[in-house]
């Protein structure tokens, strides 16, 4: 999926602009099409058929969010709840020049749905997605950074970006544009970096901390956002310090009694002992602290991501069939396999818990956890029986699915 929002090769992508450097692809270089994503048609539906509730929905105009009476309300009998797109509301909105902003469409849309799943396999990295309908001669929001990488895909009408350096580079999350308002206002007075039309089937990357603004034409203009809050290297740190805090005693101890906090000089002097030693720590056991950290480090991610959606009743049909039934590993589901022999165990290991098994399931479980797909029959060191009492615990357990669903 990622080759759908590049020009370039991934080596060249992961060289040249990845975190670095913004990357415009247009439809004349490497023709697409993102019809298939979202299309007017859908926003239609979506907004008139689908109960979008807040926040799925948000509405801005001329930079400023919209309070959510005057696009939301109830359904009527049995749908009484009163965050849902009123879409006559909305309608009414648009057409004064206010932006719909559709979010989560990763949760929301099939098509969508499919594409980020995907594009979380090719990055490495979470993704989500939101789609922004501008009518024409819009701006929805100034200029701004966001604090994650965006690849904008052009769904139908023209919309003109314009893109400056950042006066942050790479922020983080808790470094939100709003404390950069003055900074930003001098920076987009200076020659902008891309000044140019979006046309249906172009795309644009944008690493974290870019600055960049948008506005419509004189038509309707859709783009999906893609955004990407990618894992850093203070991920990487926070997840050490936790790991040596909660190891290290010597770390944990209180500073004196009677340590004046506006004393700078001893404040540093005790900052700067804590700092050398946990740089010692880290030194000297850098791989076991780093084999750790990578474990926390999945959890992390699999905390920002959600495997793909089981469904219960084909589920439920398939655990009746377990010992003829195909079945795969859940896409996207974060998980090992990992010998215990001092119990005569192996456990599934997931990140919210783990499911035990003897230790002569150890071949069957690995053979699940990398074919594309297989079967009570396939499964190797057991026979059927007792591969089917395994696949049909995996299944209710909704660690693997039926292959075919």
């Amino acid at each position: 999926m990622l080759s759908r929002c590049i020009s370039v090769d991934l080596g060249t992508f992961q060289r040249e602009y990845w975190g670095r450097r913004p990357l415009l692809s247009t439809s004349t270089t490497l023709p697409r099409d993102f019809g298939d994503l979202l299309s007017a048609s859908a926003v239609d539906e979506l907004l008139s058929e689908r109960g979008v509730r807040a926040p799925f929905i948000r509405m801005a105009r001329n930079g400023s969010l919209l309070s959510r009476d005057e696009f939301l309300g109830p359904a009527g009998v049995g749908a009484e709840i009163g965050d849902q797109v009123d879409s006559a509301k909305a309608l009414a909105q648009f057409a004064d020049g206010a932006s719909i902003v559709l979010q989560g469409l990763h949760r929301l849309w099939p098509p969508v749905i499919e594409f980020v799943r995907r594009l979380v396999d090719d990055l490495g990295h979470p993704v989500q997605a939101n789609a922004y309908i501008t009518p024409p001669g819009s701006q929805g929001f100034d200029s701004h950074h966001d604090v994650h990488d965006v690849f904008v895909l052009q769904v139908a009408g023209h919309k003109h970006w314009t893109v400056h350096e950042p006066v942050v580079t790479s922020p983080l999350p808790t470094d939100a544009w709003t404390g950069h308002r003055d900074a930003i206002a001098r920076r987009v007075t200076e020659t902008p970096v891309i000044d140019t039309d979006l046309a249906p089937g172009d795309a644009l990357y944008l690493p974290r901390g870019w600055l960049h603004s948008a506005r419509t034409t004189d038509e309707t203009a859709i783009h999906l956002t893609i955004g990407v809050p990618a894992l850093t290297r203070v991920d990487v740190v926070r997840a050490a310090v936790d790991r040596v805090a909660g190891a290290v005693t010597d770390l944990r101890t209180s500073l004196p009694v009677g340590i004046d906090p506006t004393d700078h000089d001893a404040i540093a002097a005790h900052a700067t002992k804590a700092l050398l030693a946990f740089a010692d720590e880290i030194r000297d056991r850098a791989d076991e602290w780093g084999s750790a950290v990578a474990t926390d480090l999945s959890e992390v991610f699999a905390s920002r991501t959600r495997p793909a959606a089981v469904r219960p009743l084909a589920t439920l049909d398939a655990i009746a069939a377990a010992g003829s039934v195909r079945v795969r590993w859940r896409h996207g589901l974060i998980g090992s396999v990992v010998d215990d022999p001092v119990a005569g165990r192996v456990h599934v290991q997931l990140s919210d818990r783990a499911i035990s098994f003897p230790d002569f399931c150890a071949p069957a479980l690995r053979h699940l956890r990398s074919a594309e797909s297989t079967d009570a029959a396939s499964l190797p060191g057991l026979d059927t029986a007792d591969a089917t009492v395994v696949i049909r615990r995996l299944l209710r357990e909704a660690v693997v699915v039926p292959a075919g669903v």
